[in-house]
């Protein structure tokens, strides 16, 4: 999947690829549709970032969850 490029679709995935990789008990923490387009490169970061690792200590999912939190469009 190429995702260089910012469409809804990837965003999509990669917040999937996320909550599925941290166990995120809820599906409302983030949605692709709450992002802005100049978003989507932190977005990718820290997909890259969770992609590459196969555990995560408590403190890192929730500097994730509050990253993902700031993405947010409000």
């Amino acid at each position: 999947m190429d995702l260089t490029t910012n469409t809804f679709e990837n965003t999509e995935f990669m917040i999937e690829e996320i909550k599925k990789k941290l166990r995120m008990a809820s599906g409302a923490a983030l949605k692709a549709s709450q992002l802005n387009d100049e978003q989507y490169e932190e977005l990718r970061d820290i997909y890259e970032m969770v992609a590459g690792k196969n555990q995560f200590s408590i403190s890192e999912i929730e500097a994730i969850t509050t990253e993902l939190g700031r993405l947010r469009r409000g």
